[in-house]
């Protein structure tokens, strides 16, 4: 099994540092991943802003967008310097505004630059550099296609792939449609893991189970939950125990939000709006009654002028009847 069996992956608005440290209350052990950055972003723009995170969140992962390796090597390093565990490149995000900076899916047609890439970012640091894709793009979506890339890929040193068991289409899908309308197809998967033993697969694509998570771990080395970790994040609770054989009692979710609230009064201070962070908490009672009520006093009272944990206390208060 990989290092990381369990990881919540990288989602665009949905994983920063907020939920990535409500995540780590509900999950001890999952590598955690940031948000997708774009070199540019990160070269040009406020380091500290994208790069910044409470230690409590490691291990974590950097997700790069880019397709230069002279910018992706000095990203790589700036990750190593603010003791990131892992670079990940995204080679899988299928969405107009990747495709238009020649990042993202489109890169899964130029292996070679994908080689280079990688080759460039191990040269520069020491710490794990690794690969997030789909099974194919477009018509290119043979699994010739997909073992050359592999191949090509590999030997210039990457030795752990995240897979995205779908293709993507570039073209008249939108990124939701794209994560949601080709098929998935872990079998290619499956395929991959007995032809490169070698190599490291992470298996991610339509995983909502804690059963589905057990059967892909006798296939694969790990597992990568997307928006089921964020639309019902309490379920990784029960898959980290399971995964990881803990004998600690796993937090009740109101002991969690009893956790975190020190977290969101040290962000108020920061001038951070109550909201920003309390939209990551919607999905905590997804399926136990009085899941609406907490949502509604939530997204009703968040956002107003001066909202303060008293919001978030009051919205718990509302689940005490059930």
């Amino acid at each position: 099994m990989h290092r990381h069996p369990l990881s919540i992956a990288p989602m665009l608005d949905c994983t920063d540092k907020h939920f990535r440290y409500f995540m780590r209350l509900i999950s001890p052990n999952a590598l955690l991943y940031t948000e997708m950055i774009t070199t540019g972003a990160l070269i040009h723009g406020d380091k500290n802003r994208f790069l910044a995170f409470d230690p409590i969140e490691h291990p974590i992962a950097l997700q790069l967008g880019g397709s230069d390796p002279v910018a992706l090597a000095q990203c790589a390093r700036m990750a190593a310097d603010w003791q990131y565990d892992e670079v990940n490149l995204n080679v899988g995000c299928p969405s107009d505004r990747v495709k238009s900076g020649n990042f993202g899916a489109c890169l899964m047609l130029t292996p070679t630059l994908v080689a280079e890439c990688i080759h460039a970012m191990l040269s520069a640091v020491s710490i794990p550099i690794t690969v997030k894709c789909r099974i194919g793009v477009d018509e290119k979506d043979s699994y010739e296609d997909l073992l050359n890339f592999i191949q090509m890929v590999s030997k210039a040193g990457c030795n752990t792939f995240i897979i995205h068991a779908r293709k993507a289409w570039l073209q008249g899908l939108s990124p939701k449609q794209n994560r949601e309308i080709p098929p998935l197809k872990y079998e290619v998967v499956k395929q991959l893991k007995q032809d490169f033993p070698h190599i490291k697969f992470i298996l991610n694509g339509g995983i909502k189970k804690v059963i589905d998570v057990e059967q892909h771990l006798n296939d694969f080395d790990g597992v990568m939950l997307g928006r089921e970790a964020y639309t019902n994040p309490y379920l990784l609770a029960e898959i980290d125990h399971k995964i990881f054989s803990s004998t600690n009692k796993i937090s009740t979710r109101e002991e969690i939000i009893a956790q975190y609230i020190p977290y969101i009064a040290s962000q108020l201070k920061n001038k951070i709006k109550l909201a920003s962070i309390t939209r990551h908490l919607l999905g905590l009672f997804q399926g136990e009654k009085g899941a609406r009520r907490w949502r509604r006093h939530l997204s009703e009272n968040a956002w107003k002028e001066g909202a303060g944990v008293a919001v978030v206390e009051k919205a718990l208060e509302l689940m005490d009847g059930f």
